[in-house]
């Protein structure tokens, strides 16, 4: 995974450091930047016709509480129910727990599913898994939906198809949210910035003081006067002519005006970036949809420390409210802006916790039941579909399972479910056998 800063996450199965990679650096510009683009012709060559439809992908890394937010069980003895009090919805006899009031409030923007079955309760096998549609298989390393999304759609413009913010996916374990087999080109170019940060700077994209564009355009003509002499008497021409488009793809990406303008966030107004919270959170939806605007397909925002074994309803308390303040706002502006109806939102998380609360106050993994959120692209706001037993610990109507939220994405997304892809070794892998989400088309 390509991504400008090494980053850490912890969960209960301990610390995961992701690989910290760099091939090569702009030398003289005073920048350095993973060569990312370094697949854009290859992106370019196996691209095909899309149903022009972007996604904006929440995952909250360590697996939610389903009881917790959307699936309150508030006549269940007090080892089920937890310490939340439920409220009121947008729609009729439909309740929330207390401590999402915004979205209980603005559920007739959004589905939600209460019948998810994760049919996995790990680390890091989650990233894999719900990331991909595909469960683990030990020969090979699916590929993410972003991955797929840059692999069969290509550049829009001359930002990366593919973006995530923040590090908490696991790629290091199972490969999650990676292109898999379909080779590193197609990787997540991966910002760890916090866009709350006043200056906001993206390490690699935004030069440093001094450096202005026609400075940089001066650099990149002298270092092509002085390559051009290594190349002429270099054995491998066509390595090293691969390798200065690759340079030149990572330059047109710093000087092109759409760049300047996705990361500008400073440029937004006050009232609006405080709508959508002034935290990382908040301020990396706000970015994501910024990005959508300037061209990129698909942006994951990764938000860690969900994973409550112990002290779940003081830990919940301060995790939630910076979701539940920009997640509703993130729609109202993308429908205000009009890009709602081509901007699929979904919020994913690992699995779901167990029914009881355990005796450190929280919960504990659990595989059988869960939520699942979505919006936009012609996802019916105000569904609540399914539902789960008297304890939420398994779906007893409208049973569905990862792979078919998989294909209700990838659906959405125009691409089709029989689609074949092959590995490394001319293995043909289908994308997709799940089932579409017919309530939520």
């Amino acid at each position: 995974m390509l991504r400008f800063l090494e980053g850490a996450s912890r969960d209960c199965e301990g610390l995961h450091r992701r690989d910290f990679l760099q091939v090569g650096a702009l030398a003289g510009l005073g920048l350095s930047l993973p060569t990312l683009l370094a697949g854009k012709k290859a992106i370019a060559a196996q691209a095909a016709p899309a149903k022009d439809v972007n996604c904006i992908l929440i995952w909250t890394q360590g697996g939610t509480s389903h009881h917790d937010t959307f699936d309150p069980k508030p006549e269940a003895p007090a080892s089920v129910k937890g310490e939340y009090q439920t409220i009121d919805t947008a729609i009729p006899g439909v309740k929330f727990t207390e401590i999402v009031p915004r979205m209980a409030k603005e559920l007739n923007r959004f589905a939600i599913m209460r019948s998810w079955n994760p049919q996995n309760a790990g680390h890091g096998v989650a990233d894999q898994y719900m990331m991909s549609g595909q469960a683990i298989n030990p020969a090979v390393v699916y590929p993410c939906y972003g991955s797929v999304i840059a692999h069969q759609n290509g550049f829009k413009t001359k930002m990366p198809p593919f973006m995530q913010l923040g590090g908490a996916v696991d790629h290091a374990t199972f490969g999650g949210g990676t292109a898999g087999y379909l080779g590193p080109e197609f990787n997540a170019f991966e910002l760890l910035a916090n866009p709350n940060a006043t200056p906001f700077n993206v390490r690699d994209i935004t030069p440093p003081a001094g450096v202005d564009v026609p400075r940089i355009e001066r650099r990149r003509s002298m270092l092509g006067a002085i390559d051009s002499v290594q190349r002429k008497i270099d054995a491998q021409p066509a390595a090293y002519a691969a390798l200065d488009e690759h340079y030149r793809a990572a330059l047109n990406m710093i000087t092109a005006p759409e760049t300047k303008k996705a990361f500008d966030i400073d440029s937004e107004e006050a009232a609006l970036r405080d709508r959508y919270g002034r935290n990382p959170f908040g301020q990396s939806c706000l970015l994501a949809r910024r990005l959508i605007e300037s061209g990129v397909r698909f942006v994951t925002v990764s938000d860690g420390g969900w994973d409550h074994h112990a002290d779940l309803f003081k830990g919940m308390k301060g995790k939630l409210p910076p979701l539940d303040t920009a997640i509703p706002e993130l729609l109202i502006d993308l429908e205000q802006r009009g890009l709602l109806a081509t901007t699929l939102v979904v919020w994913l998380t690992d699995f779901g916790r167990t029914p009881k609360i355990n005796s450190a106050s929280g919960r504990d993994h659990w595989a059988s039941s869960g939520f699942i959120m979505m919006a936009g692209a012609g996802v019916p706001g105000g569904s609540i579909l399914g539902k789960t037993d008297d304890e939420g610990g398994r779906p007893i109507d409208d049973e569905y399972f990862t792979q078919d939220v998989a294909a209700t994405i990838y659906t959405k997304l125009g691409i089709p479910l029989d689609l074949i892809t092959s590995t490394a070794d001319g293995r043909p892998i289908r994308l997709n056998e799940g089932r579409v989400i017919k309530e939520w088309m």
